[in-house]
């Protein structure tokens, strides 16, 4: 990007993104949307476009582009109309995809996303509705096979406008769209299972000139991570040509992740290429206004909007609300902590720690974290009684998170209640001075860091029974003699 810089040329990106629907079954057919299933064992007439078939609108996938429409505050055709996109490949056994082009679901909208300067929005062209084609399974010792399950899945295209211009941009850009779509519940958003793609057109101009330089597009980009260094890997090969005095060529290439270098697949395709004409057995999509009113309400509270409420209402740092906002289960856990009395930093920290943690090391998701909200509140407020120490809820709550039981009734089961016998406290703190007399003397010649490892050594022989605040006291009454430590 220096390079750039330097001979003031800009990148100007734009993304076009398909998110999978999270429908029940397929765009045109009756057949289940399960990228799970055996190949070819979710097909029928209609997705394998046999003769004589027609096919069904489903309402489902409507309106989840329309949920992600109005997220989006994109305008609303109506009628909006569908066409037919002509190709020859291998995994479209109709020989033409069903899509939306002179009259789209939605026209304009933008995603806002947050940045370190602030929140910004990149503006969209379109929203529309189209059917996946299916896909080619390679075996490098065996013939290539065709699978069309995916075929008729419902997918919406999102197509922004070029207004990109760093691939850290593309990136955060694409990060607040995959959190957009699975906050709202249109798209599982799963780059890596394929229910999440991105094709990205990259080019070159001077800065300042209003004309856009010859495009290139990028296909093959299955991450987040892979778009911004195969924007990063294209820029520095189009401005090399550039500064040769070279022209960069109109085309389509692919992404090799692990050589770190764009191939060249064919030369770039234009709408003419597709012979598009419209969709004869489907009439024109007209929405009606109660329709549109009833999604609206259904809509959460979006993302950075929860974000900038929290950031008003409560004392969180930043950070730590971006890692709360992430994902919308989460958030909800998070706030529903709260709304039972648990104070919002404690709720935060414990979110933050344990709850992510367990999550994290059991592979759960948040819609199946096996601890609700109330349960966890009320393990929180037992250390807020002082009937366990935080440590001792630490191994509480992974019990809790295995075998599903209430916070007290295991606690007693675990006999982890708090340590608050004055003389059992007195008596495994001396057990671990005794222990350690050589480190007692060296904390009363001045290190008085050790301080905090005799507390730890004390909470571990208490099994996190002993509150440490006032181990700790205590430790410093046995420790400090008197005229030796102010």
């Amino acid at each position: 990007m220096n390079a750039l810089a330097t001979a003031r040329w800009e990148a100007v990106i734009g993304l076009e993104v398909h998110a999978q629907l999270s429908t029940r079954s397929k765009l045109f057919c009756g057949c289940a949307n399960d990228s799970h299933a055996p190949p070819n064992s979710l097909v029928c007439p209609v997705c394998l476009g046999l003769p004589g078939t027609l096919p069904v609108l489903n309402r489902q996938a409507v309106e989840l582009a329309i949920r992600l429409g109005l997220a989006c505050g994109c305008e609303f055709v109506s009628p909006s109309s569908f066409a037919r996109k002509n190709y020859f490949y291998p995994d479209l056994p109709k020989g033409y995809q069903i899509t939306q082009l002179e009259a789209p679901l939605c026209r304009g909208g933008s995603v806002p996303v947050d940045l370190e300067s602030g929140t910004q929005r990149f503006d969209l062209i379109r929203i529309h509705i189209e059917e996946d084609a299916g896909k080619l399974l390679y075996a490098s010792d065996g013939p290539t096979r065709a699978d069309f399950n995916r075929c008729g899945t419902p997918l919406v295209e999102i197509v922004g406008e070029p207004v990109l211009r760093e691939p850290e941009e593309a990136a955060a850009y694409l990060h607040a769209l995959r959190r957009m779509l699975r906050w709202i519940g249109v798209s599982d958003g799963n780059m890596e299972e394929g229910s999440l793609r991105c094709d990205a057109n990259i080019s070159l101009r001077k800065v300042g000139n209003p004309v856009l330089g010859t495009r290139v597009e990028l296909k093959n980009l299955n991450s987040i991570s892979g778009v911004k260094a195969a924007l990063e890997v294209e820029i520095e090969r189009q401005m090399a040509l550039l500064l040769r005095g070279e022209p960069v060529q109109q085309e389509t290439r692919s992404w090799d992740a692990q050589a770190r270098v764009t191939r060249r697949l064919r030369s770039k395709e234009e709408a003419s290429d597709y012979r598009y004409f419209p969709e004869p057995d489907l009439p024109a999509l007209r929405l009606q206004e109660n329709d549109l009113q009833r999604i609206a309400a259904s809509l959460p509270e979006l993302p950075l909007a929860r974000l900038d409420r929290w950031m008003e209402q409560w004392d969180l740092s930043p950070q730590d609300v971006r890692v709360l906002c992430e994902e919308k289960a989460l958030a909800d856990y998070f706030e529903d902590l709260v709304e039972e009395s648990v104070p919002v930093t404690v709720a935060a920290a414990w979110v933050l720690g344990e709850v992510l943690r367990e999550r994290n090391e059991r592979s759960l998701s948040m819609e199946d974290f096996p601890v609700p909200a109330h349960a966890t509140a009320e393990l929180l407020q037992m250390v807020a009684r002082r009937e366990l120490s935080h440590g001792a809820a630490k191994s509480v709550f992974a019990e809790m998170v295995q075998k599903g039981q209430g916070a007290s009734s295991l606690a007693k089961e675990m006999d982890l209640g708090l340590l608050d016998d004055p003389e059992e406290l007195e008596e495994l703190m001396q057990t671990v001075l005794e222990a350690h007399q050589d480190l007692v003397v060296k904390y009363r010649e001045g290190k008085w860091g050790l301080l905090g490892y005799f507390v730890g050594q004390v909470m571990g022989a208490s099994r996190g029974r002993a509150d440490p605040v006032r181990v700790k006291a205590l430790l410093r009454q046995a420790l400090d003699a008197p005229g030796e430590k102010e």
